[in-house]
């Protein structure tokens, strides 16, 4: 198993610079916030005019603020850098949905790493990493685990009379349950019970804070009347999506407050970092400040975020990092704070920042790896050569890219542009044709990072197996958010597909089979599995104004791996196969 290979003891932490680094502080507390679609600019110290953000700005007052942080244009390929330290591509996490939104279960994680030195470990929010065994948050190093599925509450992966923002149905350690209340005020004040317990327990925690919000839809604000101002202060009615978003933030800076002052009263404060930063660019109308783009292009706006730590008595007040950093170094860098070693046999892509982050009574370095930073990201299944990808150099200056279209693929290839980041932070002009020489550098520094990254494993894209029949998960349910598509260019969610799964138990199971909706007609739904050579197949008729049936005890004809199909007979009907739970 992986995590016998770095079973270690807190006390031979070994950390990048050493000598740089200061002595050994008391080993601290780390809490990990990330918001789901905020964008640079949708913070009152970053300029926005719209809300303030008083508890998000103290991050930054109260602590350092990494300038120059960079992220993935979109969700899931950061979450994966933050959880391991590595580029993306090396983790089979690509993109957002259609099983490609998956990270290998061997990938050696943070939680797991900070597990095996004695920290407790928990998630509350979206964790967008794998829904089944054996890629769940709690498969991959939380001990503790309060999520929604998928990419969003208000998407296919999650029960559908649990999809919605107010009183939710959330998984509890990978069971489902009801909660009563708005999710990001329920993400929060799970992870407030969490530390408290912990710091009764005088137990040292890591607490992974990635809420949904503000990612859209923006129907569902938390609270009416800060909606209602924002609507009457946008005066639109088409800025109601606008209003929702920075509504949904405003009540996150607010649980910000609310943890502070949790902090305060346990009298941990001190023994607490926390770090703050948003996972790619700007949607639902928000700002990217003073950056080109937004979610899903490599221009500014789609991967430069913000990025705060604040530890009081240690990290000093109001300073600021000025070199390039991006999520792959949060791994290596929270390791280093807490004084845990990374992991043997792993390569990670991360450095830790901490030496370039002022700490009380000590200068910070004046190095930096002379190292690139690469960004791409694109709708498929596989990632491919130069397409919408960005490659920053170690100075900060110069970047080159090509952009893309919201990732997807385009009737005309964008030509190659080249900033330099110094002088035109907005992008506005592109230098390509003046510096021919610093495009053919940076093209090949690229090059050489693509065929490394892309080579990690063989095969290295695709999506692990849905294991069915296993202790570990008992009901597993297959929804459009694993599904892989017969065509690799998609349309959406309802694309044909299957699922590859790996079944450990030939059965029995109770199968039940979801509509996208209530049938007019009575309407024949296929069920297919082919594991080797043997095959099974069943017809389950959906009667007309309902949207699912069960069937009774199944029992597979064959384990190991393979195929499983579920279709809706009949080319016009308008009902698409939603969920098939195999109980």
């Amino acid at each position: 198993m992986k995590n016998s290979l770095f079973r270690f003891s807190a006390s031979l932490a070994v950390a990048f610079f050493t000598t740089t680094l200061l002595p050994a502080a008391p080993t601290p507390n780390v809490i990990l916030i990330m918001t789901d679609d905020q964008g640079y600019g949708d913070l009152s110290i970053t300029g926005n005019e719209i809300i303030e953000t008083p508890n998000m700005d103290d991050l930054a007052k109260n602590g350092a603020w990494l300038k120059q942080f960079y992220v993935s244009p979109v969700c899931t390929p950061t979450r994966a850098h933050l959880m391991t330290g590595r580029y993306a591509y090396r983790t089979r996490a690509i993109d957002t949905y259609l099983g490609r939104a998956v990270m290998e279960p061997e990938e050696v994680t943070l939680p797991e790493v900070l597990s095996a030195s004695g920290y407790a470990t928990g998630i509350f929010g979206k964790w967008h990493l794998g829904d089944f065994y054996p890629t769940r948050a709690i498969d991959q190093g939380f001990q503790e685990a309060v999520v929604n599925l998928g990419g969003g509450l208000r998407q296919p992966a999650n029960p559908p009379e649990g999809e919605r923002y107010h009183d939710p149905i959330l998984f509890h350690n990978g069971e489902p349950a009801r909660y009563e209340g708005y999710c990001t005020d329920i993400f929060f004040d799970e992870a407030a019970k969490y530390i408290e317990e912990k710091a009764k327990a005088e137990k040292p925690f890591f607490v992974y804070l990635p809420t949904n919000a503000p990612h859209g839809p923006f129907d569902e604000p938390p609270n009416r009347e800060v909606y209602e101002q924002l609507r009457e202060k946008l005066s639109s009615d088409k800025n109601a999506n606008r209003a929702g978003f920075y509504s949904m933030i405003k009540n996150i800076d607010e649980n910000i407050g609310r943890l502070t002052t949790k902090l305060k009263d346990l009298g941990i404060e001190k023994d607490t970092v926390v770090i703050f930063l948003t996972d790619n660019g700007p949607a639902g109308g928000g700002s990217a400040g003073p950056f080109r783009g937004a979610k899903g292009q490599v221009y500014e706006g789609g991967i430069r975020t913000v990025c705060f730590m604040k530890w009081p008595g240690v990290i000093e007040a109001g300073s600021s990092v000025n070199f390039n950093a991006a999520h792959i170094d949060l791994m290596p860098t929270i390791l280093d704070l807490c004084g845990v070693s990374e992991p043997q046999g792993v390569k990670l892509d991360g450095k830790s920042v901490r030496p370039l982050i002022a700490e009380k009574g000590k200068m910070k370095a004046q190095g930096w790896p002379d190292r690139h930073l690469f960004l791409q990201w694109h709708r498929g299944d596989e990632p491919e050569r130069f397409r919408s990808f960005a490659v920053v150099d170690p100075q900060g200056q110069w970047k080159l890219l090509k952009s893309g279209k919201k990732g997807r693929r385009q009737q005309k290839e964008p030509d190659f542009e080249l900033f330099n980041l110094k002088e035109d932070i907005g992008e506005t002009k592109s230098v390509a044709a003046e510096h021919p020489e610093i495009v053919e550098k940076l093209k090949k520094e690229y090059e050489a990072w693509f065929d490394d990254v892309c080579n990690t494993r063989d095969p290295n894209f695709g999506m692990p197996p849905i294991v069915i029949g296993s202790e570990h998960q008992k009901t597993v349910v297959l929804t459009p958010q694993d599904k892989r598509v017969d065509s690799p260019e998609t349309k959406g969610w309802w694309t044909p597909g299957h699922f590859p799964v790996d079944v450990k138990r030939a059965g029995p199971y109770t199968v039940l089979v979801r509509l996208s909706e209530e049938v007019p007609e009575a309407t024949d739904v296929h069920l297919s599995l082919e594991v080797g050579d043997q095959n099974w197949q069943e017809t389950v008729t959906v009667l007309r104004g309902l949207h699912s049936t069960a069937l009774g005890e199944v029992t597979f004809p064959a384990t190991g791996k393979g195929t499983f199909r579920a279709r809706v007979e009949g080319e016009n009907n308008p009902a698409k196969v939603y969920h098939v739970t195999l109980k």
